[in-house]
């Protein structure tokens, strides 16, 4: 009896034809090419976006549209302060010595607390607050950067939807670009432009990072921690320090069935600040409960800070404070140029990628590398 590949040998056959020819068949399913859609952006507008981007105005027109208030030039000489660019940072500096005589009479407040605390709405809820009186506030929101990417949200904004409409505000977030005590490189000069924009109320909300807040200190006149209940702050803060650093706490979210616990965690708070001497400005420490939600104690925390700020100029401390920040601001201008000068010199441009290769290699320890760095730096300032 035949096999069964011996009776129909035939589909084999037809098989190894089909594999063997060059499949010159069509299918019915056929892709029909789109009409092409039109260009979304138009490419004028582009075209003016870069060149408005790369054109400086005159320093007059930063300068006069500032102290007119208009937003605009403000917010186009803030760009020019935070940016790297050596002809950006001439002209930033030449805008800021201007506008300096024209400020220093806003009150500075400086928030921050842990994440999740509810600065952003608490900022919203004072913010719109002091607005509807008739003042002026111009917010510099601090966004952290990411160490891989370098880049920040910025979307502050979104979270003030109420405040960022509203035409006493102005808010401003800035990439922190890796600064310690979560504050903006340029935060300083950034005050001196929004003072001399006519804004009377400076708030500086920081990232929230807890562990090098001396930044912001060092350039608000009352320093303000927003803490919530159970979130172990109370101990916390001690051994940061941070609550040395405060002038004021705020136990947000004091709502709803946290009121107790708020009321619990602000007694604690006020128990963990007899350990500490009374400050420098000669003001206790005060705490206070609040809720940004509901608006709850809002308006009594902002008095605790007019009561702060005004007892502190009656006594002259303000003024000895903001003395120091400018000597403070005189030393980190100083520090951050000679950073910049010495990353943007030629040699340690083209030196730097072959130390850090040997660096990484191990072929050269992490210190040698940056003396030979340093030593080739300074042996060319000494030749010229």
């Amino acid at each position: 009896m035949p096999s069964q590949t011996e009776v129909n040998p035939q589909p084999a056959m037809e098989y190894e034809h089909f594999e063997n020819q060059e499949h010159e068949w069509e299918s019915n399913l056929k892709v029909t090419e789109g009409v092409e859609g039109p260009i979304q952006v138009n490419p004028n507008a582009l075209e003016r976006m870069r060149r408005n981007h790369q054109q400086l105005m005159p320093l007059e027109w930063y300068v006069d549209g500032i102290l007119k208030g208009d937003r605009v030039a403000l917010s186009k000489a803030i760009t020019l302060v935070e940016s790297a660019l050596p002809k950006h940072q001439d002209l930033a500096q030449q805008i800021i010595a201007a506008c300096l005589p024209h400020a220093g009479k806003a009150l500075r407040l400086g928030i921050t607390g842990v994440p999740g605390a509810g600065k952003s709405t608490f900022i919203e809820a004072l913010g719109v607050h002091l607005c509807n009186k008739g003042q002026k506030l111009a917010v510099l929101a601090i966004d952290p950067s990411s160490q891989r990417s370098k880049g920040s949200i910025l979307g502050d904004k979104t979270r003030m939807e109420t405040l960022s409409v509203h035409p006493n505000a102005y808010i401003r977030p800035s990439a922190s670009a890796g600064t310690l005590g979560g504050v903006a490189r340029k935060t300083r000069e950034t005050i001196i432009l929004c003072e001399a924009a006519g804004y009377d109320t400076i708030f500086v909300e920081t990232v929230g990072v807890g562990q090098s807040e001396t930044a912001v200190h060092s350039m608000v006149d009352f320093f303000l921690l927003i803490l919530i209940s159970g979130a172990g702050d109370e101990l916390q803060g001690i051994k940061r320090g941070i609550m040395e650093m405060a002038d004021g706490i705020a136990v947000n979210k004091a709502d709803g069935d946290n009121v107790m616990r708020a009321n619990r965690a602000a007694a604690e708070c006020r128990n963990a600040l007899h350990l500490f001497p009374l400050p420098e400005s000669g003001q206790e420490t005060k705490v206070m409960t609040c809720s940004a939600l509901t608006g709850f104690q809002i308006d009594e925390v902002w008095q605790m800070v007019a009561d702060h700020v005004q007892a502190i100029r009656d006594n002259g401390y303000l003024y000895k404070k903001r003395a120091q920040q400018d000597v403070q601001m005189m030393y980190d201008s100083m520090d951050s140029a000679l950073k910049n000068d010495f990353y943007q010199n030629q040699l340690v441009a083209d030196l730097l990628p072959l130390v850090e290769a040997d660096v990484r290699g191990q072929r050269m320890s992490a210190y040698i590398g940056a003396q030979k760095l340093l030593d080739a730096y300074f042996n060319m300032l000494k030749r010229e």
